[in-house]
C-alpha cells in the first residue's frame, strides 16, 4: 500500500469517527420526556398489534359495527321462515368501545362478566352407569319487576318451553356467560335448566366415566329424562363451547329421533384437531393453551382418586397444554388409541350435515380460542336446516356491547331466535316410534326433591317437599329407585333393571306335582311372553327377526345337508329302476 493510500483512509475513519460524534452530541440534546414519549408510542403499537385491538378501525367507521354475515342453503325453510324474521342477527355488532380487543373481551369474561345475581334450584340426577351430574334450575316468570322463583314447580302437563343450557370447558352454571344465558332466558318467561358436566358443580364423580369433547350420553340421558317428565314441553338445547360441540354432534347421532324443537350452538370449535394445531401456534394461543391446562388439571385435582387408578397421574401434573393432558387423562379414560384418535372421532364438523331440527350456529371470526379455519361452511351451507352467524368481533363466547358491558349479543341474538321459533311451525316435532332398548332414566321430576338451592356465595342449603315420594338415596340422591306402578311400566320401555317390580307380573313358581308343574310353566312362559309382547310388540318381531338371521347358517346347513340326502337317495333309486 503506498503512502498516499494510508493517508486517505486514515482521513476517511477519522471523519467517521467525527460524524459519529456529532450524532452522540445531537442525540444527547433531545430531553427524555421525548424518548420516553417514543418508546411509549412503541410500545402501544406492539401491544396495540399483540393484542389485536380494533379500536382505530372502529373509530374511523363511525362506531357502527359490523354486520354479521349469515350462511345458509338458498332453499332452507329455517332461514325463510324463522331467521329471515329475526332482527339482531340481520343487524350489526359493536363491541364496548374500551373491550375492542378478542382477548381483552375474553380476559373481562373470565375475571368479571358481570352476571346477573340469582340463585339456581339444584336437582341430582343420577345417569344410567352410576355417575351423577347437577341439574341448575331458573324458572320463568313474567311477572312484574321481573321476579324468578326458584322454587317453583313445574307440573306434568305444563306447556312452557325448557330451555337446556350445556356449558364448555370446565365451566358450569355459576359461569358468567352461563348466568346471563339462563337469566335472559328465563326472563322471557321460559325455564331453564344448566346441565353440568360430571364432576363439575360440586357434584363428586360417581362412576369411571368421566366427560370430554365428544361425550354424548349425559345429554342424550338428560334430554330423554326432560321429555319424558315433561312430555307437553317443548325442549330447546343451547350449548356453547365445548357444550356446542358435544350439541351439535348429539344432534347428528340422533337425527330425526331428538326431542329437541331447535338448538343454537354458540362459539363451537367445531373441528378439534385443526384447534390443537391452532391453539399451540403463535405466543397469545399458547397462553389460552396453559390456561385452559390448568383449569384440566384443576378438574383432575377435584378427582385424584380416580383418575390416579384409571390415568397417568404424574403425566397429568406435568402436562404443559391441552393435547398432554388429553395423552395422559382423556385418552386413556375414554379409551382412545391417540389424542389424533380423539380428536378426529369427537369433532362436530363431521355431524353437523345430520342435524335434522332447526340449529343456529354463532361464531366470531376473532375468536382467540376457537379458530376460523375449524369452521365447516360449505357443510352448513348443505344442511337446510343449519344457519350459520358469523361477526367480524367478539371474542370467545363475550360479544359485549353497549358502553357499560352490561349485556352479551350472542344472549340476545339467541333468545330472539327461540321466541320466533317456538311461535312458528318449523319447530322439529319427533316422532312417536318407541325405540326398543331406549335408556330412559327413572329419576324423580324437578318437582319430587329433595332440592339444593345454590346462592351467590356458594352456599348450599336444603329445601323440603311435602310432595317427595320417597326418602333420600344416601345423602344427595335423587329418589330415582322407585317403584312404578304398572301403567308407568308399560310406557316405559327399558327402564332402569334396578326398579321393583310388581308382584302381579313376575312369573309364579311352578308346583310339586308333575302335571301341575307342566301346566304351570307353560302358563309361566305364556305369561312371560305375554308380557313382553305388550310392552313391545317391535322388539319381539325384531327379536325373531335377528334370531332366524343368526341362525340361518346352521339350519340352512343343516336342511341342506338332509334334503340333499334324501334328493340323493332318490335320484340313486330311479337309477336303479331305470
Amino acid at each position: 500500500m503506498s503512502f498516499s493510500e494510508e493517508s486517505s483512509s486514515s482521513s476517511s475513519s477519522s471523519l467517521n469517527g467525527d460524524a459519529y460524534a456529532l450524532l452522540f452530541n445531537a442525540l444527547r440534546l433531545i430531553p427524555i420526556s421525548h424518548y420516553v414519549l417514543a418508546l411509549s408510542l412503541l410500545f402501544v403499537i406492539v401491544i396495540y398489534n399483540f393484542l389485536e385491538f380494533h379500536f382505530v378501525e372502529d373509530l374511523f367507521s363511525g362506531f357502527r359495527g359490523s354486520p354479521v354475515r349469515l350462511t345458509f342453503n338458498s332453499s332452507s325453510p329455517i332461514y325463510d321462515g324463522v331467521v329471515s324474521k329475526c332482527k339482531i342477527v340481520h343487524g350489526r355488532y359493536l363491541v364496548t368501545p374500551w373491550l375492542s380487543s378478542p382477548h381483552i373481551q375474553t380476559a373481562f369474561l373470565h375475571f368479571f362478566g358481570r352476571p346477573p345475581c340469582f340463585s339456581y334450584r339444584r336437582q341430582l340426577f343420577r345417569l344410567s352407569d352410576g355417575g351423577m351430574i347437577a341439574l341448575d334450575w331458573l324458572m320463568g316468570s313474567t311477572g312484574p319487576g321481573d321476579v324468578f322463583h326458584a322454587n317453583n314447580f313445574i307440573s306434568k302437563d305444563d306447556t312452557t318451553p325448557i330451555a337446556i343450557v350445556i356449558p364448555g370447558l370446565t365451566s358450569d352454571s355459576a359461569a358468567s356467560y352461563i348466568r346471563h344465558l339462563v337469566f335472559n332466558t328465563a326472563k322471557r318467561g321460559w325455564n331453564v335448566v344448566v346441565s353440568n358436566h360430571r364432576g363439575l358443580g360440586g357434584v363428586s364423580i360417581t362412576s369411571d366415566c368421566f366427560y370430554n369433547a365428544g361425550w354424548t350420553e349425559d345429554a342424550r340421558e338428560v334430554i330423554g329424562y326432560l321429555h319424558h317428565e315433561y312430555p307437553k314441553a317443548p325442549l330447546f338445547a343451547i350449548g356453547t363451547s365445548i357444550g356446542a360441540n358435544i350439541l351439535v354432534k348429539y344432534l347428528g347421532e340422533e337425527g330425526e329421533k331428538t326431542p329437541v324443537a331447535g338448538a343454537a350452538a354458540i362459539c363451537s370449535p367445531w373441528d378439534l384437531l385443526i384447534g390443537d394445531r391452532f391453539i399451540g401456534r403463535r405466543l397469545i394461543q399458547k397462553i389460552y393453551d396453559r390456561a385452559l391446562t390448568i383449569g384440566l388439571q384443576d378438574y383432575a385435582q377435584l378427582h385424584e382418586p380416580r383418575y390416579s387408578r384409571l390415568a397417568n397421574w404424574e403425566g397429568i401434573k406435568k402436562s404443559r397444554s391441552i393435547r398432554d393432558f388429553d395423552s395422559h387423562a382423556t385418552c386413556l379414560v375414554g379409551k382412545f388409541e391417540t389424542v389424533d384418535t380423539y380428536y378426529r372421532n369427537c369433532s362436530s364438523s363431521t355431524y353437523v350435515g345430520n342435524v335434522s331440527i332447526p340449529l343456529l350456529c354463532i361464531s366470531s371470526l376473532d375468536d382467540p380460542v376457537c379458530t376460523v379455519e375449524a369452521i365447516p361452511w360449505d357443510e352448513c351451507r348443505a344442511n337446510k336446516n343449519v344457519v350459520l352467524a358469523t361477526t367480524w368481533h367478539g371474542g370467545h363466547l363475550a360479544f359485549f356491547e353497549g358502553l357499560t358491558a352490561a349485556g352479551m349479543w350472542w344472549v340476545r341474538a339467541v333468545n330472539e331466535y327461540l321466541g320466533v321459533l317456538h311461535s312458528s311451525p318449523y319447530m322439529h316435532v319427533r316422532k312417536k316410534v318407541q325405540e326398543p332398548g331406549l335408556h330412559l332414566s327413572t329419576e324423580s321430576s324437578i318437582d319430587q326433591g329433595p332440592y339444593l338451592n345454590v346462592s351467590e356465595d356458594g352456599m348450599v342449603a336444603a329445601v323440603g317437599n311435602e310432595q317427595t315420594r320417597n326418602s333420600i338415596v344416601g345423602d344427595h340422591q335423587t329418589n330415582s329407585e322407585m317403584v312404578l306402578d304398572t301403567e308407568q311400566d308399560e310406557q316405559l320401555t327399558g327402564a332402569k333393571s334396578d326398579a321393583v317390580p310388581n308382584t302381579d307380573r313376575t312369573c309364579e313358581p311352578p308346583a310339586n306335582t308333575p302335571d301341575t308343574e307342566l301346566r304351570n310353566l307353560t302358563a309361566s312362559v305364556t305369561s312371560c311372553w305375554n308380557q313382553l309382547s305388550q310392552r313391545n310388540k317391535r322388539s319381539m318381531w325384531l327379536l325373531a327377526y335377528v334370531a332366524i338371521i343368526t341362525t340361518w347358517p346352521l339350519v340352512g346347513s343343516a336342511l341342506r345337508f338332509i334334503f340333499g340326502k334324501k334328493r340323493k337317495n332318490v335320484l340313486s333309486a330311479t337309477l336303479t329302476k331305470r
